[in-house]
């Protein structure tokens, strides 16, 4: 295991975002729409489901799948002593994590899919709402400023997981937002991710917050609305398995 660092807040475009024009974009969306909608069988998983953690690495809230080469990025809010999302890279393409509480008898994606796709378009980007491995998802594109000054579009796969009482949603950039082979070692971890989110009465769409390796949990937040836009980063705290 890595020495993590503690940096301050991301700016500008991260570097595996680019290469990737619109035209993948849109034959991504194509092929996704011609295809039958197949939901992957299993996970994510509850704790009740999956009670050993095995090799997991244990983050609280959840328990996140090591992979060979992979960067974890832990994000805080706050003044640090909130860990708000875990992000993994793995040869160049990233998977942001965050998971929420969710009501006991119905789940929350339909409507957060909704509500990310209004962002999204009130930014002046658009999304199509697609089949997906993980049932409906959003490929997003969305508006970014060039170093020429130019305006330009970035891809982005908002996916989700209705669990009981707790929602799980990943965010996917890079070559495998729109390419299924470089996507697939990412949505292999994210359907074999634990989510632990306790007994306590939670608020819907409360933030579960994580915690750092070996560390005292972080306090929850009491309300994750405004935690949708997965490109204003707070600060990091980077590990390298």
């Amino acid at each position: 295991m890595g020495i993590f660092r503690r940096g301050a807040p991301s700016e500008g475009q991260p570097p595996h975002d680019q290469g990737v024009d619109e035209a993948s974009v849109d034959q991504a969306a194509t092929d996704a729409e011609q295809t039958e909608e197949v939901v992957a069988s299993g996970g994510p998983w509850d704790v009740a489901d999956r009670p050993e953690r095995g090799s997991r690495i244990d983050l609280g809230t959840i328990w996140l799948p090591g992979v060979d080469g992979m960067q974890l990025r832990m994000e805080t809010g706050g003044n640090g002593s909130v860990v708000t999302a875990a992000a993994v890279t793995i040869e160049g393409s990233s998977l942001q994590v965050q998971a929420f509480a969710a009501p006991r008898t119905a789940g929350i994606w339909e409507e957060i899919r909704t509500e990310i796709g209004e962002s999204v378009t009130k930014q002046g980007g658009s999304v199509d709402d697609l089949p997906g491995p993980f049932g409906r998802e959003l490929l997003a594109r969305l508006p970014v400023r060039t170093s020429e000054g130019r305006t330009g579009h970035r891809p982005a796969r908002f996916i989700g997981a209705d669990g009981p009482r707790w929602f799980l949603r990943g965010v996917i950039t890079g070559r495998a937002a729109v390419d299924p082979e470089a996507a697939r070692v990412l949505e292999e971890l994210f359907a074999d991710i634990v989510v632990v989110r306790g007994p306590e009465a939670r608020a819907p769409r409360e933030l579960l917050t994580m915690t750092l390796p070996d560390a005292a949990p972080a306090p929850s937040m009491p309300d994750a609305r405004g935690l949708i836009d997965p490109f204003k980063r707070g600060p990091e705290i980077t590990e390298v398995h």
